[in-house]
């Protein structure tokens, strides 16, 4: 049997991508690297496409194939490999080995989007360093749309405070970048626009071309917790379109990412409330010490679409009066809400070494545990705030007694400031003056 011409077979697979789908366009207007099933593709038609495969290349084709092949590139060339060459011990299929649970990790690459303008980690040190104030107020017109002009919803909605760390634009988004049709774009969530825009960046913050990506260990860990998006779009039935549910999911905003890079590594969206994100990283780094991945992109994100949490929060007193957070102060009365997007990537510091990366930071322990029965569902537990620092520490081989910074929580309020003092001093004062 004669092995067909992958150069051939691609343009004949592309003639039959424009015949059959797109029959006004030119056949250089089909993709060959975008899956069949975004250009149109039904299952119907690939059990078509495989019939008339079977006969052009001489042997049988499976319309299953395209599921495992999903693009005219990949399919000419799977069609076009000598069969006897073909083997379940590929790079991409095979198992992957264990890892070194306690080896250190390294950060290379970083992006972000804040409030403040803040485009990028060059930006973000500056506003720190310049000790510029980002906080705002609700953009005109960002929650008005979701009240009544009159009447209770209205009353309650004015009464709000109106502080808040706001980004300049969540509605931008180059969707043909990433080969996302209008449609598409329209119904996805801003917090998944948001996070492909950043991981992308940090990607090539770290000297890591993201389309160079495919088939490799990538893991994607994001966390998030509010899916508003999701509450304002399926509210009418009337308006619901097939790429509503893809759209509004928090599982998603993970997902899309894997799947736009062609990522194998384990991809999640992890929802602990106010830890997200951090968490998320927890198991990012416990994914690369199990040899799961061999990058990692964690990312977090947060869009304040609806003020139904502000107004939760706003009745439960936990909003700053003055729309200012001081956390340990004498004077903490709450938290300032915000919205933004991050994203880190992370390796084994031995292979960020052996590949000349940058390294930003080095992660050489990380925990997380839980408050049990608190005294109440969202009360934390000084006890528990203790353990798990103990542990963070223990696993990174270090003695709490020689560090010398730490980042707090600092959640600006009467109870969880001293909390987290005593959790911090408990851990990390013993043996200091």
């Amino acid at each position: 049997m004669t092995t067909p011409d992958r150069h051939a077979l691609t343009a004949w697979l592309t003639d039959w991508v424009t015949a059959r789908l797109a029959k006004d366009a030119a056949s250089g207007a089909v993709d060959v690297d975008r899956p069949l099933t975004e250009l149109g593709l039904a299952s119907r038609d690939a059990v078509a496409l495989a019939a008339e495969l079977s006969a052009h290349v001489g042997r049988p084709v499976e319309p299953t194939i395209l599921w495992r092949v999903p693009t005219i590139r990949a399919l000419a060339a799977e069609l076009t490999t000598p069969r006897a060459t073909h083997s379940t011990s590929t790079t991409r299929n095979s198992a992957r080995p264990g890892g070194d649970h306690d080896a250190p990790l390294a950060v290379v690459g970083v992006g972000c989007r804040l409030p403040g303008g803040i485009d990028g980690p060059e930006a973000f040190w500056d506003l720190l360093t310049d000790g510029r104030d980002a906080v705002g107020t609700v953009p005109d017109g960002r929650w008005d749309a979701f009240t009544l002009p009159s009447g209770p919803e209205r009353a309650v909605l004015d009464r709000l405070p109106r502080a808040g760390g706001f980004l300049d634009d969540v509605a931008a988004f180059d969707a043909g970048h990433f080969g996302i049709g209008a449609a598409e774009a329209r119904l996805m969530d801003p917090q998944q626009r948001l996070l492909l825009e950043v991981a992308w960046e940090a990607l090539e913050h770290a000297g890591i071309a993201p389309d160079g990506l495919g088939g490799t260990a990538t893991g994607v860990f994001v966390g998030a917790s509010l899916s508003e998006y999701a509450h304002l779009t399926t509210r009418r039935l009337d308006r619901l379109d097939v790429w509503t549910p893809t759209g509004s999911a928090l599982s998603i905003l993970a997902n899309r990412l894997s799947y736009l890079l062609d990522l194998d590594g384990p991809s999640m969206t992890v929802d602990t409330a106010c830890s997200s994100s951090l968490v998320a990283f927890h198991q990012a780094c416990r994914s690369l010490a199990a040899g799961e991945c061999d990058t990692a992109v964690v990312g977090g994100v947060n869009v304040l679409l609806s003020p139904t949490v502000t107004a939760s929060f706003s009745l439960a007193g936990l909003l700053a009066a003055d729309g200012r957070c001081k956390p340990f102060s004498a004077d903490a009365d709450g938290i300032v809400r915000a919205e933004g997007c991050t994203a880190v990537v992370v390796k084994r510091l031995a292979d960020a070494e052996r590949d000349g990366d940058r390294i930003l930071a080095v992660v050489r322990g990380s925990a997380v545990g839980s408050d049990g029965r608190s005294n109440g569902l969202m009360a934390p537990d000084p006890a528990a705030q203790e353990r798990v620092l103990a542990t963070a520490y223990a696993r990174a081989g270090v003695d709490p007694a020689t560090v010398d910074v730490v980042e707090a929580h600092g959640t600006g309020t009467a109870l969880g400031d001293p909390i987290e003092d005593h959790a911090l001093g408990a851990v990390l004062g013993a043996g200091r003056p």
